[in-house]
């Protein structure tokens, strides 16, 4: 009976540790910022559902942002397992696709609208705000 018991408690015990640990580890990606091929259309969908409406995009402004930030995080995708083997290539790297964005985003939106698309920065890099992937 006691080692029955016993025997039960160490399997709750290790399911409950890998389930935890299961958890952790997505919430460290999501804080780092993965983004995967398979989630690329997602999290672009969460990011043009706060742009669209922030910015005021129009009906020809939306496919092109649309496209851009769909590419943008594709390449981002590629270079991600960076931020862990190498963070000053991944940081280069990073820069310069950001910087890419930005200014192909620059010749689609008004001179107001990117203003204040550069003000929806989020003060930290937020896995709850998809923005973040734009910016971090």
């Amino acid at each position: 009976m006691k080692k029955t018991l016993f025997l039960a408690v160490i399997i709750g015990l290790a399911t409950v540790t890998t389930a935890s640990a299961q958890g952790v580890l997505d919430q460290a990606k999501k804080a780092a910022g993965t983004t995967q091929t398979g989630n690329t259309g997602n999290l672009t969908s969460s990011i043009m559902g706060m742009l669209t409406p922030s910015l005021g995009l129009s009906n020809a402004q939306q496919p092109q942002v649309q496209n851009l930030i769909t590419g943008f995080l594709q390449k981002k995708a590629g270079i991600m397992p960076l931020q862990q083997t190498n963070p000053a290539d991944y940081t280069s790297k990073f820069n310069g696709l950001q910087g890419g964005l930005f200014s192909k985003l620059k010749g689609i939106l008004s001179a107001a609208q990117y203003t204040k698309f550069l003000g929806l920065k989020p003060k930290t890099n937020d896995a709850t705000n998809a923005l973040s992937q734009l910016f971090f």
